[in-house]
């Protein structure tokens, strides 16, 4: 086939009717075989499924194969001689058929455990299993349901099953045969194609025919473009999940200005899930953590990385996780994940994670954070579907070591105040989104006098500008946007201790975010020197300390591990306190509420160098 630009383009797709659900139904018909007496299917597709199993009823040669819903009972009833059967008697009538057979149940749940008989209910199955059991013929039933609802009573009874979605040599029979019989052209190259199947991953059958039917009824043809239809039917799934957002693609790698590092390595990984990739024997990216300084663009870019790959943004609001009811947070992480990775593939979002974690270390809602954080991290490290993790953290400190790890993350990006190139980028950006051409104004010297200020600020400095010009009838010049910065004292002056103390934990923790940093003043600190062995208890008492607060710098600087655990003791801010600096001794008690033992002696350095 041919792509676009006329260039011979080969792709491999998998026209298998999918490996998972060629495993499930094996599975199922070994149970059935084995007198398995009841199986519950977890899955809203009862036609599929019904269709499925009567095939495999067939090629068991059982042939009395019935269905059974509340509101027509059997399939097989008159219903002109009185209203269907009630749950208990169409399970009497399966105990009464004297043959080989499948009993297919519709929604039986709510009758097991919310129904006012359903101890009756629950009972008769059990009842059921016996008998099916130690009777010679082959007898099982089938309940089909959207949800995993089994009472303790029937636990040992009933094989729970979770039927899969369609794949994509199931989506590409759809795709073929909705061209087929609407008589659409087909537009799309192989790479498109592969693309188009992978996007509609997540949906029932029925969900594809109509998406697929969507995008053909306007021209009679399927386009790469078309592949924005199936990501808005995935947004219908993500809302009704109400822990999950969905975001619209709206912004683009353009709409970023710097980070160079970050977007060349998310764009060579952005054809990562295809077919190709795996040939290649590269293994799906898992995601990345971006630390930085707020306002610097971490949240930009996880929606920006969406638009490049075209791939479906999720937010995980992790303040929805956490409901009233005893094990509802568990359940409700649990929940999201599964809706995660049934639109897979997919980037799932979680903006400022330590504020959502905040509760793990003093324990004080009995470990349910401490619970649901291990559940995340779990699927982090299992995962083996397609979605792409990209969690951001201001706050570093608050984070556990165990979240940090290799294997968690492909990468941990740092994102700084941006330099002054990467300044006239962001300024040119937000000028041009308000029609004003760059060109117009002085960039360097704007750039070099918001030396020190975030990417936000500098929006808000332009808006400001835009407003003042506004108001006296003129138009956004030079001059203003100068005005509006010297009038802005930026974040990296309010809260310079703490920046500092991010940087030299990135320095030798993470990878910047842009290609480029500064020399002088602002370069960032050689590592700290190898450990070597530091007496506090006596070493700094008033017989024998440090001669000058500069070497006492020195000595903190070379001995994190040391210093660490005098922090944590106490004992740092008991002899701050005996040598008169009480207000450095106030600020290092705080360290010892940090979760992150590095992050604690960064900022421990940082307010020593404040100090001097």
């Amino acid at each position: 086939m041919t792509n676009n630009n006329g260039d011979s383009e080969t792709v491999t797709l998998s026209h298998t009717k999918g490996d998972s659900r060629l495993k499930i139904d094996k599975e199922i018909e070994l149970l059935i075989r084995a007198k398995y007496p009841i199986i519950s299917l977890l899955s809203w597709e009862e036609d599929r499924i019904t269709r499925q199993l009567k095939q495999m009823a067939a090629e068991l040669d059982i042939e009395n194969v019935r269905t059974w819903s509340f509101s027509r009972g059997f399939d097989d009833e008159d219903l002109s001689l009185g209203p269907p059967k009630d749950p208990i008697s169409a399970l009497d009538d399966c105990l009464k058929d004297e043959q080989d057979g499948v009993f297919i149940f519709y929604d039986f749940h709510p009758f097991l455990r919310d129904h006012a008989s359903r101890s009756l209910f629950n009972r008769k199955l059990r009842d059921l299993a016996i008998a099916f059991r130690e009777s010679p013929l082959l007898r099982t039933i089938i309940l089909i349901s959207p949800i995993a609802d089994i009472p303790d009573e029937l636990e040992k009874d009933v094989t729970l099953i979770d039927y899969p979605l369609p794949e994509v040599g199931e989506i590409d029979d759809i795709f073929e045969e909705t061209i087929k019989t609407t008589g659409a052209k087909s537009l799309l190259s192989p790479s498109d194609k592969e693309k188009l199947l992978k996007a509609a991953l997540g949906l029932t059958v029925n969900e594809i025919r109509n998406v697929f039917a969507k995008a053909v009824v306007d021209n009679n043809q399927i386009q790469a473009e078309d592949i924005q239809f199936i990501i808005e039917e995935k947004r219908q799934i993500i809302r009704k999940s109400g822990i999950l957002e969905y975001y619209p693609l709206e912004e683009e790698f353009d709409s970023i200005g710097g980070l160079n590092a970050l977007k060349e390595w998310l764009r060579q990984r952005s054809n990562s899930f295809s077919y190709k990739a795996r040939e290649f024997g590269l293994p799906e990216p898992k995601g990345i953590l971006l630390v930085g300084i707020p306002g610097c663009g971490k949240s930009l870019s996880a929606k920006a990385v969406a638009a490049e790959w075209k791939q479906p943004l999720l937010r995980l609001d992790i303040g929805k996780i956490f409901g009233g009811i005893v094990g509802s947070s568990e359940e409700n992480m649990r929940r999201a994940i599964k809706v995660a990775e049934s639109v897979s593939p997919t980037i799932l979002w979680l903006d400022e994670i330590e504020k959502g974690f905040a509760g793990m270390k003093d324990g004080g809602d009995s470990g349910v954070t401490s619970r649901v954080f291990g559940t995340f991290l779990t699927w982090m490290q299992e995962k083996n579907k397609p979605v792409f993790v990209v969690a951001t953290a201001n706050d570093i400190s608050k984070l556990p070591p165990e979240f940090l790890r290799k294997g968690r993350f492909d990468e941990i990006f740092f994102v700084d105040l941006p330099e002054p190139d990467e300044i006239k980028e962001i300024i040119a950006i937000h000028l041009q989104k308000r029609n004003r051409d760059p060109e117009d104004f002085d960039l360097e010297m704007l750039a070099k006098i918001a030396k020190g200020y975030t990417g936000a600020e500098i929006e808000q400095i332009i808006i400001s500008s835009l407003y003042t010009a506004f108001h006296t009838n003129k138009d956004i010049d030079t001059a203003m946007i100068e005005t509006a910065i010297q009038e802005t004292v930026p974040l990296s002056k309010t809260m310079e201790t703490e920046i500092t103390a991010l940087r030299r934990w990135a320095q030798k923790r993470a990878r910047f975010a842009s290609e480029v940093r500064t020399t002088g003043s602002d370069q960032m600190k050689p590592p700290i020197k190898p450990l070597t062995k530091l007496r506090f208890p006596y070493m700094f008492d008033n017989q024998q300390k440090a001669n000058t607060f500069s070497e006492f710098k020195e000595l903190c600087k070379e001995n994190e591990s040391e210093v660490w655990e005098n922090i944590s003791a106490g004992r740092m801010e008991k002899w701050l306190e005996r040598n008169n600096f009480f207000e450095l001794a106030a600020e290092t008690a705080k360290l010892r509420d940090y979760t992150n033992n590095d992050i604690a002696f960064e900022q421990f350095l940082a307010l020593l160098e404040k100090v001097s």
